[in-house]
């Protein structure tokens, strides 16, 4: 019998935010039932880490290259072929509810699916319209509650016959806004400091120290919950910084003083170490981040009680993934984009009770283009010449072919975005090395901003050097490593057809 199949993916959720990846920052007690009951995959990869590439490379099993949505403002062409069209051709019911975040209008709504219910544009947590085939609403109540809604609806209506589900959380998007029933948690503790939270950029190539992205000055007043201050004044004969009407959190400099105010209880805060102020707002940001995520684990739990209470548990595969990685103060930094592991590696988890192990892990390297063809595979259906990827089942279940390509190939194509200040950039990750290419080009991609930076190679040991501190692209004792990394790369994208700009 086919399986059914549940793809639940949430919104910059890093696998270091999941209890199940075993950093002990937070406590998801419902996402980590998949890993005991399945699967922990700790090594799949984005191939561009950010959102609207991300997702139209999962739905369509190609590269962004192939399917023309490269940055943040390229919308899919609906007309393409998709995995969901495909299933649903198949005798699969297919539903679409939440994030869609790959255009709007009658040239980009979602096609493939019997129903559908997502939010415009990144949505709103709050009362949160949606568009379906009927048109635009507002619906009361908390997105990440909303969607789980649908989404459990959905399979009711639909237990008696195969379906394919796709639950896109819109949590925990930035700025984080929890539900009320988890603003208790940490309050009596503190997220743990990463050990790289201080880096100061050095041996590394110039994109690292450019990027805007820093929990020390580039997060919003909204970002940490705070008011701005009024000023200029004096407070006890020291100035305190001006930040009026600036949208962003500047860095404290030595010398200076703030006092920040909490938007929702008005309780006061000074600061005159930068320090201090920098890690104030690391908890503040992180706080509100896990207490977001913490209603996306609810939702999970919701979706496996309803399988079990249907019968449906032993032959439905679940998965639970993000749309990458993200920076949660790893750098000093916030958000994704770059080719550094913790915006590269997305969380994956997955159970189907009749064929994967319970609490397995793998380190087999697999990418989001991977996930197509995957669905495909246990749905039974043929595998579509157009795809780029290969099907992760083998994987998934234990039996990875000894032939089996451990590469992930990355690019990322919105150099010099307006926001985060991120450069171009493509690469290659294997079991051990990683090889970066910064082209610094915008290539006329919607979004993109030519800057004149020079281009760069970077190389890192991910075994000896799993922080990404030290750039051996140099270092002539890793000429041999850097040529054969350098090989794989322009073999992979002649593979796919991608153009290399080195």
């Amino acid at each position: 019998m086919r399986p059914n199949i549940i793809f639940i993916m949430s919104d910059d959720h890093a696998a270091r935010a999941i209890s199940a990846y075993g950093a002990g920052i937070n406590k998801t007690p419902n996402i980590d039932r998949l890993a005991a009951e399945g699967l922990r995959h700790d090594a799949c990869y984005v191939t561009n880490s950010i959102c609207t590439p991300s997702r139209a490379a999962i739905l369509t099993g190609t590269y962004n290259h192939v399917n023309c949505v490269t940055t943040l403002t390229t919308d899919l062409d609906n007309r393409m072929p998709n995995v969901a069209k495909l299933l649903s051709s198949s005798g699969y019911a297919t539903g679409m509810f939440g994030k869609w975040h790959l255009g709007e209008g009658p040239a980009h709504q979602p096609t493939g699916f019997d129903e559908w219910q997502v939010v415009p544009g990144q949505g709103e947590y709050w009362d949160p319209a949606f568009i379906g085939p009927e048109g635009r609403r507002r619906i009361p109540g908390y997105a990440t509650d909303i969607i789980t809604d649908m989404s459990t609806d959905f399979i009711r209506r639909h237990k008696d016959e195969p379906f394919f589900l796709m639950c896109h959380h819109k949590a925990p998007h930035r700025p984080f806004e929890p539900h009320p029933r988890h603003n208790a948690l940490w309050d009596d503790e503190d997220v743990p400091l990463p050990e790289t939270f201080n880096d100061d950029y050095r041996n590394r190539a110039a994109a690292a120290a450019a990027a805007k992205m820093r929990i020390k000055s580039d997060l919003t007043w909204e970002d940490i919950n705070l008011v701005q201050p009024i000023g200029p004044a004096e407070v006890a004969g020291e100035r305190v910084v001006d930040f009026l009407n600036m949208r962003r959190v500047p860095e404290l400099q030595e010398g200076e003083s703030i006092e920040v105010i909490c938007a929702s209880t008005g309780e006061r805060f000074r600061f005159d170490d930068p320090q201090a102020f920098a890690e104030f707002k690391y908890q503040r940001f992180m706080k509100r981040y896990l207490r977001t995520v913490q209603a996306i684990d609810d939702g999970v739990g919701s979706i496996l009680d309803t399988l079990e209470e249907l019968g449906l548990a032993e032959n439905t595969l679940v998965i639970y993934t993000s749309d990458q990685g993200f920076f949660l103060g790893e750098h000093g930094w916030f958000d994704k984009r770059f080719m550094y592991e913790e915006s590269l590696q997305m969380p994956f988890l997955a159970r189907l009770p009749a064929a994967i192990p319970a609490g397995t892990t793998t380190r087999d390297i697999c990418c989001n283009v991977d996930f197509a063809q995957t669905f495909l595979d246990y749905a039974g259906v043929l595998e579509p010449s157009f795809m780029q990827g290969r099907s992760m089942r083998a994987v998934l279940e234990g039996r990875t072919p000894e032939e089996w390509d451990q590469l992930a190939y990355h690019r990322y194509w919105m150099h010099n975005d307006a926001f985060h200040g991120a450069w171009a950039h493509y690469g290659i990750r294997d079991q051990r090395y990683k090889l970066i290419y910064w082209y610094n080009k915008a290539l006329d991609q919607h979004g993109a901003e030519d800057n004149g930076a020079p281009p760069e190679w970077e190389l890192f040991d991910c075994e000896q050097d799993p922080h990404e501190l030290w750039n051996l692209a140099d270092d002539p004792e890793q000429t041999a490593v850097f040529d054969m990394m350098r090989a794989k790369l322009e073999a992979k994208m002649a593979q796919i057809g991608d153009l290399p700009e080195h």
